[in-house]
């Protein structure tokens, strides 16, 4: 299944709260772009040098483990799940991401993991680019004001003010513009809107969609049999 969405939607940790009550392996495509990213840092050649090619090389140090419920990515066999999300990484994962190189990449990583494993996969184009047939289609969205406090709160581990809410705001508005070509809702994707929900409510909603759709093709399996 594919849980896509705009930037601080909270895809990556709905997706892996509902890969696990499911069974299934959750797949952070965001991860590996942040991996490539690390493996291009860690060269020590300045970001402002990078072409699509120097990073699709350094791309290949990068490897997803299976987990129990997810993918671990490692660069040059080193985890490195907690090195990706810091502010060196963040600050120009942006640049690696609108490589078409680097996507198609990524997709093709994603891609072959799925063929071994039931996945739920969340990124921006999960749903229309990357699996146009997957068997469930979500596209989470929330205002953006809800998405730059959840953010904040998940960054600073504290109640943000209003100021520092709005001016993160004001970054993701900016990202959504920035990402709008790429984060298109596919036409058979249901949408989600979190914007009042907490994340164990909109875990439970998109764990009963995937339940339904589950059943809906046991049911055409079995009368076609």
């Amino acid at each position: 299944m594919a849980i896509d969405g705009p930037a601080a939607s909270g895809k990556s940790s709905t997706a892996q709260w509902v890969a696990g009550q499911l069974g299934f392996r959750h797949v952070d495509s965001g991860a590996l772009y942040r991996a490539a990213t690390g493996a291009a840092i860690r060269t020590g050649v300045p970001s402002a040098e990078w072409t699509p090619d120097f990073v699709l090389e350094q791309a290949q140090r990068v490897a997803l483990e299976p987990r129990q419920t997810s993918f671990a990515p490692r660069i040059d066999g080193a985890d490195v799940t907690e090195e990706i999300r810091g502010p060196a990484v963040t600050g120009c994962v942006a640049l690696v991401a609108q490589m078409p190189m680097i996507r198609s990449w990524v997709n093709a990583r994603v891609r072959d993991v799925a063929t071994h494993f039931d996945v739920v996969v969340d990124g921006r184009d999960m749903g229309t680019a990357v699996f146009p047939d997957a068997d469930l289609k979500v596209f989470l969205v929330a205002d953006p004001w809800e998405r730059a406090r959840r953010r904040l709160v998940q960054r600073l581990g504290r109640r943000p003010t209003d100021d520092e809410i709005a001016d993160e705001t004001e970054l993701l508005v900016r990202r959504d513009a920035a990402d709008a070509t790429q984060t298109v809702q596919a036409r058979d994707a249901i949408l989600v809107d979190t914007t009042a929900l907490t994340q164990t409510e909109q875990v439970d909603r998109i764990v009963a969609l995937a339940r339904a759709a589950l059943r809906t093709l046991r049911e055409g399996v079995d009368g076609g049999s």
